[in-house]
């Protein structure tokens, strides 16, 4: 003999919602993104010594992206302001990555480079999917800030200077 459960419309309804609305709540640190450019793009980046960021091991953490290149003067004009801030607020949760868009430099030139400004955050290099991701920045230095959920907060086109950055990070960490 064969039972059939019949479930009123308004008791699936109901339930259905309850799904859906516990699958929502459980994501909540992290941001609803309708386009990929408006969060923090699933890609890997390398640094130099092999250490990986991604997003999952930057979740709840503001993230600051860079983009920039050795032969650029406005980005060395900055790298100054960003390492300060970087030494500042990388012990609040802060995450600081130099975004190498070079390709006329090799590691040595570019560890040379990096001992010279004294920077102090980690570069990593620029490859063809995190280009993508970003959507191949048309300005050097651009800058990137990302809240805790991940979330865009800025995109900034030249040198950032110090009290700026530091302006967007202390709005973040409160």
């Amino acid at each position: 003999m064969i039972r059939r459960l019949v479930i009123p419309v308004a008791l699936l309804t109901a339930l259905t919602g309850a799904v859906v609305l516990s699958s929502c709540t459980s994501k909540n640190a992290e941001a609803s993104c309708s386009t990929a450019k408006e969060c923090l793009p699933d890609v890997g980046y390398e640094g130099l010594n092999k250490e990986l960021y991604s997003r999952a091991n930057l979740k709840d953490k503001v993230v600051v992206v860079n983009f920039w290149a050795t032969w650029c003067g406005p980005c060395k004009k900055e790298i100054p302001a960003f390492n300060t801030v970087y030494n500042q607020y990388k012990d609040r949760g802060v995450v600081m990555l130099g975004v190498l868009f070079d390709t006329q430099v090799d590691d040595t030139g570019l560890l040379n480079f990096m001992s010279d400004f004294e920077m102090s955050y980690p570069v990593v290099r620029a490859d063809r999917k995190v280009l993508e991701a970003y959507d191949y920045p048309r300005a050097l230095p651009t800058t990137f800030v990302f809240d805790r959920r991940g979330k865009v907060v800025i995109e900034h086109k030249g040198p950032m200077s110090e009290s700026d950055l530091r302006g967007v990070l202390d709005r973040l960490l409160k």
